[in-house]
């Protein structure tokens, strides 16, 4: 028997006393999952067991690039940990948004650890591998037919040229794509990018529960523990029951408060009160939080409304040129004082080394405005006692873009500027060589919403046996 088989025979209903046990393992597998709070999760003998994996957080190098952002080691050891969890708790295994972005590359070098795991402790999985790649010549269509729009005022409209720029494209899938996976009864299901929510959310759905408590309980738990006071990344279990749940970090000094739970509506939403999905929508205006105790919380009230046209979140990334760095910093206060009539002349200074060359220079003051939080910090704040800055340089290639930031930070270690009392020893570098090839440089082409009248067609699933 299957283990989505078992599931569907053993798991509660909606209105049953005992509740749906769902277990998030992770909120990006690849970090390190802290394993005491996992076996106390896997003992309270989850129904199902959810890991995110990725985000868009990391930025579009990861996208870009077709790489994890998190190492081979600790990736590998965090899977191990949770295929072994779901083995021995003989249930079903959602991962979403795999390798951080979700591409075919990043499924791709998942789906290698796990035939890695498999074959180290010998092991027999099936795996139902969802897709998340959008096909070029669709999403054209889709924009030439007004059918896509921005994220946000500042995003310009999406265009053929930049769907062509992009290295990848991939699209966040919902619960439709989860619940197909689910019905070829695999072991594990890897997904591509993946709204966090769908991972969790997926099996109460299956199993008939309404889908806003559903819902409203995977936006809490796909973070793990950081909803819980203190927060932290421990396994956090929730366990729904029909039109209410309840939350509980498996670590014992992690309290889910009814505070720091409704606190969290407030992660990642512009609108905490609705949450957007590619299916529908989530409101939670009238949730309601209530303690258990010092360390559980019960929520109940979210309501869910269905989408009337399905969309899909977009994400892209195009490759910009190759980056270095240089890394420095004073605490001499004639510098600080002057620090943008120095970086403004290094600038000049630079381009008349390097008057051929294509580049893009920036300088940052880490402790003087460099965050840009604080319009016109040179004012606003007082007059730091020390300053860190970066020295960047995006170039057409590795050498170029070396060769400007060795430039700059020659020509601002002797700059000379008002008030100076030394000719050198202005800067200090924390270590040598102070200037870093920061590899290729990418970013956001496509972060924009697309109308989708075929959800299936756009996340296909293939099922693999390692």
């Amino acid at each position: 028997m299957s283990v989505i088989a078992r599931m569907l025979d053993n798991a509660p209903r909606p209105g049953g006393a005992a509740g749906l046990r769902v277990l998030s393992a992770s909120g990006q597998l690849g970090n390190g999952i802290p394993e005491p709070a996992l076996r106390a999760g896997l003992a309270r003998a989850p129904h199902v067991i959810g890991c995110d994996m990725g985000s868009v957080d990391p930025g579009p190098a990861y996208l870009g690039a077709g790489r994890m952002a998190t190492s081979e080691a600790v990736t590998l050891r965090d899977l191990r940990l949770v295929i072994h969890g779901a083995r021995q708790c003989r249930v079903p295994l959602l991962i979403g948004s795999a390798g951080t972005a979700g591409a075919a590359p990043h499924v791709a070098q998942v789906l290698d650890l796990v035939r890695r795991i498999a074959r180290e402790d010998g092991l027999s999985l099936t795996l139902a591998v969802i897709h998340a790649d959008i096909d070029a010549a669709w999403l054209k269509g889709m924009v030439a037919a007004q059918r896509v729009r921005a994220i946000g005022a500042a995003i310009p409209p999406l265009t053929a040229e930049e769907i062509d720029a992009s290295a990848h494209v991939v699209g966040q899938m919902g619960t439709e794509a989860f619940l197909r996976a689910l019905a070829l009864e695999p072991d594990i299901i890897l997904a591509g990018r993946a709204c966090d929510t769908a991972i969790f959310a997926a099996v109460p759905l299956l199993l008939g529960y309404p889908a806003g408590p559903a819902t409203h309980m995977a936006k809490i738990i796909e973070c793990t523990s950081i909803c819980c006071l203190p927060g932290g990344r421990d396994a956090m279990l929730g366990t729904l029951r029909g039109d209410s749940f309840e939350l509980e970090s498996m670590n014992p000094a992690r309290a889910a408060t009814a505070v720091s739970v409704a606190a969290h509506s407030l992660y990642e939403q512009a609108d905490p009160l609705a949450v957007q999905e590619p299916d529908g929508t989530l409101h939670v205006a009238g949730a309601r939080f209530e303690a258990i105790d010092a360390r559980r919380v019960r929520v109940s009230g979210a309501t869910w409304g269905a989408a009337r046209q399905p969309t899909i979140k977009l994400e892209g990334a195009a490759w910009c040129g190759e980056r270095a760095v240089a890394l420095a910093a004073t605490a001499d206060p004639a510098v600080i004082t002057n620090r943008d009539l120095i970086t403004e002349g290094v600038a000049r200074a630079v381009r008349e080394i390097l008057p051929d060359a294509a580049f893009d220079l920036r300088f940052r003051a880490y402790g003087a405005g460099a965050t840009g939080l604080y319009p016109g910090a040179a004012t606003a704040l007082p007059e730091p006692r020390e300053v860190f800055f970066l020295i960047e340089c995006v170039a057409a290639t590795a050498d170029i873009a070396k060769a400007v930031v060795g430039v700059a930070k020659q020509s601002m270690l002797h700059f000379g500027f008002p008030g100076r009392l030394s000719t050198g020893g202005n800067l200090a570098f924390p270590f040598t060589p102070p200037e870093i090839g920061a590899g290729p440089a990418y970013r956001f082409s496509v972060y924009h919403v697309t109308e989708c009248d075929d959800l299936e067609a756009r996340f296909p699933v293939e099922l693999v046996t390692v």
